[in-house]
């Protein structure tokens, strides 16, 4: 064991630690949520080139698998919920071998009514600025009319889209919050450049949806890393992000074509 040293609670070749730390971080970003800003860059390149204005192109957030066969439908959103949240279990692993765990985040159930009651406070603070910002951005021609859910009306309709809600603010706030900035903290990036790399990647998976989506998800970044450095737990985002969406999949899936003022495709 003369070769190597503990980091951390974990043994690391000698000299690699921050080298072992970059690779892993590249990793779960290139498996997960940095995999998706590439994906949504394409899409948007490809709404670009396409004639017609961006507001008269959609972006559908949550739509079917298998139209017209209800059950394979519904195996096929289940599955797709569960594998996307296994980016997490990995973040969640690679913490715990480094002897901190999730808590080190701040998500845990230690303090579940003050996360509860700041994440609805979040939630209604931004819900109806972001609400407005994506109305003025497609009217102005920056964005693709988002659809949040097109699922059949079938018993799972609700159930699935909360579940999807829930697993989008898990994956995001774990990942690009809590573990981003605290792997880009131990490779010694200042405070200000880590906040700027959270918060443009977390632009750069929504730029399929338009210039909007990117621009709003910036600055909803930068609002949750300062309030994650203020508390230190990513609870209470992953409460306001769930409900942001839960709010937005559900009220579109009651509103769509009964109120003028939603923009559907």
């Amino acid at each position: 064991m003369s070769d190597q040293r503990v980091v951390a609670g974990s043994l690391f070749p000698e000299g690699a630690p921050r080298r072992v730390l970059r690779s892993e971080t590249v990793l779960v970003l290139a498996l997960s949520l940095g995999a998706s800003g590439v994906s949504a860059l394409i899409s948007f390149v490809g709404s670009l080139t396409k004639p017609g204005g961006l507001k008269d192109q959609a972006a559908t957030l949550n739509g079917s698998y298998a139209p017209g066969r209800p059950w394979l439908d519904l195996a096929w959103q289940l599955f797709g919920i569960a594998s996307a949240l296994v980016p997490v279990a990995l973040v969640a692993h690679l913490l715990l071998r480094e002897g901190a765990g999730l808590r080190a985040i701040g998500f845990d159930r230690s303090k579940p009514w003050p996360d509860l009651r700041r994440g609805a406070l979040i939630a209604a603070g931004i819900g109806s600025a972001g609400l407005a910002f994506y109305l003025v951005a497609r009217a102005a021609g920056f964005n693709l009319t988002v659809v949040p859910e097109s699922l059949p009306g079938v018993w799972w309709k609700y159930p699935v889209l909360i579940l999807s809600a829930v697993q989008n603010s898990v994956l995001e706030e774990v990942i690009v919050v809590g573990y981003l900035l605290r792997r880009l903290g131990q490779l010694g990036w200042t405070p200000m450049a880590a906040l700027v790399a959270s918060s443009v990647l977390r632009g750069s998976y929504h730029l399929y949806q338009g210039i909007g989506g990117f621009l709003g998800n910036v600055v909803m970044g930068v609002v949750f890393v300062w309030l994650y450095r203020r508390w230190g737990r990513v609870g209470p985002l992953v409460v306001a992000h769930a409900l942001l969406d839960i709010v937005a999949f559900v009220g579109y899936g009651l509103l769509a074509g009964k109120v003028d003022w939603l923009p559907t495709a």
